[in-house]
Formats: C-alpha cells, sequence, structure tokens
C-alpha cells in the first residue's frame, strides 16, 4: 500500500470523501486502550493514547531510569519489533492515516514505525490471533528523534478495524500515537435495541459548529462525563441581542430517536440559558447547514448547572432522522450531547 508522508498538523484536514475532519481513533478521550505490549519497562504503552502533547522533565528520574512521557523498551531487542497491541474505544473504524510523535526521545527513539490492523469480536480473540492475520496498514517507516511523523494512506481503508498493533523497530521510544479516519458503527441485530445514535464510539461526528472558542464541539460526542470541563463544547461570550450558537452532528446511525440527552456537567457559571434541539432526514449531497429544514425535537428549555438534561417521548417528530442541530441561547457550554434511539430496519451504519 502507497503511503504519503506529510505535515502532521494537516492529516486530521485531509479527509476524503468529504470535508468532515478525521477522528483520532486510537484516542484515550475515545476509551482506547493498550491491551498487551511486548516490553514497556522504561515507560508505559498507555501513555501513547493520551490526547495531550508530550511533556518533558528533565533530570527527572524513577526507579527503571530517566523519566518520559510516552513508550520506551528495553534496548537490545533480539526480536524486532516491539509491539503495542490497541484495543480502539469506537466500535470499529476504518483508517485514513497515522501519526507517529517522538517527541523528547532522542538517541533512544524508534527508528522505524509500522501499524497492522485486525478485525476481531474480543480482546482476547484479538490477543489470541496469528500474526498473519493481522494485515498490514502502515509498512515500517523511518523515524527521527524528537519529531512528528504522519502518513496518509491512499483512501479510507476498505475494512473497519477494531484492533491496532503499532510495531516500534528495533526498540526505543515513542511518544504519542494516533490513527485518524471515521468510526463505524458495529449494530445490533436486533434493529430494535436502542443505542446512542450520535455517539462518537458509534460514528457520529460534528460537521460544523458556529463557534468553539473554548472547547471543540466534536466534544460533544465523547463517551463518559469526564473529569472536568475541559473537554466539553464552549463557545465564546455573546454580546448582542438575539445571539445563538449551534453545532450540527451528523448520526453515525440514522434512526428513530426515543429521548436525546443535553449533559452540561463540569459547566456551572457557563452553562446556557436554554437550548433548542432539531432534526433533519437529510437525503441529499454533502451536509445539511444551519439555515436548512429543521424541525425541532426539543422545544426552548431552560438549563441548569452540572446537569443532565433529559428530553423523552419525542413520538413522531424524532423518526427517520439523520442529523441533529443543538442550539444553545445565548452562549456557553455543553459537555455531551447523547441521541437514544432505535436504527431504521435495513438500513446501515454511516460511513
Amino acid at each position: 500500500m502507497d503511503t504519503q508522508a506529510l505535515a502532521p498538523e494537516t492529516i486530521q484536514d485531509v479527509a476524503p470523501p468529504d470535508s468532515i475532519r478525521s477522528a483520532h481513533l486510537a484516542s484515550a478521550r475515545l476509551s482506547s486502550r493498550v491491551i498487551h505490549t511486548t516490553d514497556d519497562f522504561f515507560a508505559p504503552a498507555a501513555s501513547l493514547l493520551s490526547p495531550l502533547p508530550p511533556v518533558q522533565r528533565a533530570n527527572t528520574y524513577v526507579a527503571t531510569g530517566a523519566w518520559y512521557d510516552g513508550w520506551e523498551s528495553r534496548r537490545h531487542n533480539a526480536s524486532p519489533p516491539d509491539t503495542a497491541t490497541i484495543a480502539l474505544g469506537v466500535a470499529s473504524g476504518r483508517v485514513l492515516g497515522f501519526e507517529v510523535d517522538t517527541g523528547f526521545f532522542a538517541g533512544n527513539h524508534a527508528e522505524r514505525a509500522g501499524v497492522l490492523g485486525l478485525t476481531a469480536d474480543s480482546d482476547a480473540s484479538a490477543l489470541a490471533a496469528a500474526e498473519g492475520a493481522w494485515e498490514v496498514l502502515l509498512p515500517p517507516q523511518p523515524c527521527g528523534p524528537s519529531a512528528r511523523h504522519a502518513w496518509l494512506l491512499p483512501q479510507l481503508t476498505p475494512r473497519s478495524y477494531t484492533h491496532l498493533r503499532l510495531q516500534m523497530f528495533p526498540d526505543g521510544g515513542i511518544a504519542r500515537f494516533r490513527a485518524y479516519g471515521r468510526a463505524v458503527a458495529v449494530l445490533p441485530e436486533d434493529a430494535a435495541t436502542e443505542i446512542d445514535l450520535a455517539a462518537a464510539t458509534n460514528g457520529g461526528r460534528v460537521v460544523t459548529c458556529s463557534n468553539e472558542r473554548f472547547g471543540k464541539a466534536s466534544n460533544l460526542l465523547l463517551p463518559g462525563r469526564g473529569e472536568d470541563m475541559g473537554d466539553g463544547w464552549e463557545t465564546a461570550r455573546s454580546r448582542g441581542a438575539g445571539h445563538v450558537d449551534w453545532a450540527i452532528v451528523r448520526l453515525g446511525v440514522g434512526g428513530n430517536i426515543a429521548r436525546v440527552v443535553v449533559d452540561t456537567a463540569f459547566f456551572r457559571g457557563n452553562f446556557p440559558q436554554s437550548v433548542v434541539v432539531y432534526g433533519a432526514a437529510h437525503a441529499g449531497e454533502g451536509e445539511p447547514g444551519a439555515d436548512a429544514e429543521w424541525s425541532e425535537l426539543v422545544g426552548k428549555a431552560p438549563c441548569q448547572a452540572d446537569h443532565e438534561h433529559v428530553f423523552a417521548d419525542l413520538g413522531a417528530r424524532g423518526k427517520g432522522v439523520t442529523h441533529v442541530k443543538l442550539v444553545m441561547v445565548p452562549d456557553g457550554g455543553v459537555k455531551r450531547l447523547r441521541v437514544f434511539g432505535t436504527r431504521e430496519p435495513g438500513k446501515g451504519a454511516t460511513t
């Protein structure tokens, strides 16, 4: 498979077949986790998945040696490569590109890195799979000291994967690993089973928003309630009358909405005065804009600080929805948006 090296800061914006930014599928914020490593004697492989940039603590030592913010294995690996096996937090994902950051590893950095992919029904199955069952997604690529390296695949992988295996040749250190692409829902066989249609782990994604000055709108779809307001959606303060902020979400699975949850967790002095939620059944090209034909799912409802606002009994209003628009009046912060419902029979996940 041909790959293209490119600037790491641009890789998320190269997003065929549409203009939506790629998701970081292997992020710890999506509950991705390292389930096995051949060696992480000097520094734990779990650090690879941190959404934060690596940091340096010069002249700081722990029991095994100098402290590093990343994954570092022993010297003199007799059977390269060292590997870290990652269970993606998303249901499954199609991959577009990878980033390997050797930040602050210099003289002990990995010389090359590669990535394999696998689709498995459990972590145990993935760990038990024969080496030949893993598909090469990124052949070994050269890595330099203390630098971000990124590679773009020719296209989104036709298959979706549940597990990735980062290879480090022959040994050494890598600070961060990122896998970019599209989350794809693994749907329950029973179409009547209720799921979160908007969850990032099920392929939901924010396609556009009015403002995200203090927090990305894509955070709305992350799992869990987080630990602070740092991973919510927060806009700038508005000054004019009649102002609203909005975010448009493409559901990972179009379907029938039973209830909507707007969570203002940790937003205590900066939550919106009220919210409105709209839905659309969009069948055209591209994505619906803020002025598209939207139907009201949840009328203007007052908000409280640090609270899960549940709106149920949507009835016919929630049928056949592909996109939702969350409106904050006039501005502020929302932690999470949940859109619970059932998929339409015979329809699959959005890819």
